[in-house]
C-alpha cells in the first residue's frame, strides 16, 4: 500500500480532488497516481442498422458509423491526457515532486481492484446529483467493494486543521481510531471524538480508551458523548468548532452503520460541506 489515488473524471471538483490527493501525498510521504479510466460504458454502442438501410448505401454508412465511433474514442482519449496533464501541473504547483498520471480502459471499479494492492488512499470527488438514496450507487458500490480508505472531497479544498471522529465504540471504529493514531495524515492537527448514545459508564469506558489512544500518539483530543439524532449532533458539532474533515468506519454494527448506510449519509455527505473519510 503505497499511492494515493486521485481519480480524475474532468468535472469542475478533478481539481479539489487533486488538491486533497496531493495534500495527502504530502502528509503520508506517499506517491500520487493520478488516475483516469476510459469507462466502455460512456462510449457509444456500434448500432447494427443493416435493416433500416438500403441496399445501396449500406456499406458506405456503416463504415461512416465506425468511423465516428473510432473518431469519439480518439478525443475521448485526448480529453483524458489532457485533464490528466492539467491535474499533474495542478500537483505539481502543490508541492508534489513527481506526479504519476495513469490512464485506463473499463470501469472504475474495475481499474481500482486491478491496483488495489498498491493504494493506500483513494480520493473522489462528491458529485450532488449521484448521490442516491444510500451513499450513490458509484461511491456506495466502491466502499463495499474496496477495502483501502476513500476520502471523498467537496469542490472547495481546504487543507485540514481539525479533525472529527464519529465514534461508536464498535470493532470498526476501533480500528479507525488505531489507523488516525497511526498515521502522519493528521498529525500535529487537533481530534474530536464525537460519540452518540446514551451517557454511560460503557460508553464512556469506550470513549476514554479512544481518547487514550489517540493522546499517545500526541493527538490534542476533545471528546463528547451525546444524545439525539446522529446526523443532527454530528452536523452541528461539526458547524460549532469548525472540522475540517469527518472520519467515519464504514459499514460496523452499530447506530453508526445504520447512519452510514441508511438515508442519513446522503444528507450528510451531501451537507456537511466537508471531506468525509471512510475507513474499513
Amino acid at each position: 500500500m503505497t499511492n494515493v489515488i486521485a481519480c480524475i473524471d474532468g468535472t469542475d471538483i478533478s481539481t479539489s480532488v487533486s488538491d486533497y490527493a496531493a495534500w495527502a501525498s504530502l502528509r503520508l510521504d506517499a506517491a500520487l497516481v493520478l488516475l483516469h479510466v476510459l469507462d466502455k460504458s460512456q462510449y457509444p454502442a456500434q448500432t447494427d442498422m443493416s435493416g433500416n438501410i438500403g441496399l445501396g448505401s449500406r456499406e458506405a454508412l456503416l463504415q461512416e458509423l465506425a468511423e465516428l465511433d473510432e473518431k469519439r474514442s480518439r478525443l475521448a482519449l485526448q480529453q483524458g491526457n489532457l485533464m490528466l496533464e492539467s491535474a499533474r501541473q495542478r500537483a505539481v504547483a502543490d508541492g508534489v515532486a513527481d506526479p504519476i498520471v495513469h490512464q485506463r480502459h473499463g470501469s472504475l471499479l474495475d481499474s481500482l481492484l486491478a491496483i488495489e494492492q498498491d493504494t493506500r488512499l483513494l480520493v473522489l470527488g462528491k458529485h450532488d446529483e449521484n448521490l442516491g438514496e444510500h451513499v450513490g450507487s458509484r461511491l456506495e458500490t466502491l466502499v463495499r467493494s474496496l477495502h483501502r480508505p476513500i476520502l471523498v472531497c467537496t469542490s472547495v479544498f481546504k487543507a485540514p486543521q481539525r479533525v472529527m471522529i464519529a465514534f461508536d465504540g464498535s470493532a470498526t471504529t476501533h480500528k479507525a481510531v488505531d489507523m488516525v493514531a497511526g498515521s502522519p495524515l493528521f498529525r500535529g492537527l487537533p481530534c474530536h471524538l464525537v460519540m452518540v448514545g446514551a451517557d454511560n459508564g460503557q460508553n464512556r469506558g469506550q470513549l476514554e480508551w479512544a481518547r487514550h489512544t489517540l493522546e499517545a500518539s500526541d493527538f490534542e483530543v476533545t471528546t463528547m458523548l451525546a444524545q439525539g439524532d446522529v446526523e443532527r449532533v454530528l452536523c452541528d458539532y461539526r458547524r460549532e468548532h469548525s472540522i475540517d474533515m469527518l472520519v467515519m468506519g464504514a459499514y460496523g454494527h452499530s447506530v453508526i452503520r445504520r447512519f452510514l448506510v441508511g438515508s442519513t449519509t446522503t444528507s450528510v455527505i451531501r451537507h456537511a460541506q466537508i471531506p468525509v473519510l471512510l475507513l474499513r
